[in-house]
């Protein structure tokens, strides 16, 4: 399980997943994650493209912190680019409906930024 981030602007930050977001994953980077997605007024795009399973535990996380940001008056957005079993899971789980997830990495960066 890794996570890095990358400060595309002063206002966009794009967190980076990989492995399996099981409990034992999300437990790994849920502090981390938190902090990364906590900054003040910024928008947030996950890439989970190379997250090979998602749990609801990981499920948990992105939605916690989806709402904590905006709570902050930030934005998260989901990349998933061809990972079809996180997109399948995603929307399975409807949580593609309060989280906008995207395949192309440009319109999940588009639109997660704050107007």
């Amino acid at each position: 399980m890794s996570i890095d981030f990358i400060d595309i602007d002063e206002n966009l930050r794009r967190i980076t997943i990989n492995g399996r977001l099981d409990i034992q994953g999300t437990e790994a980077i849920a502090i981390k994650f938190t902090s990364l997605a906590s900054t003040a007024k910024r928008s947030v795009v996950v890439d989970l493209h190379a997250v090979e399973f998602l749990a609801s535990m990981g499920i948990r996380e992105l939605i916690a912190n989806a709402k904590a940001l905006q709570k902050r008056g930030g934005r998260m957005t989901l990349f998933v680019g061809d990972n079809a079993h996180v997109k399948k899971t995603l929307e399975t789980t409807n949580i593609n409906a309060l989280i906008p997830m995207f395949n192309n990495l440009a319109e999940a960066e588009n639109n997660s930024k704050i107007d």
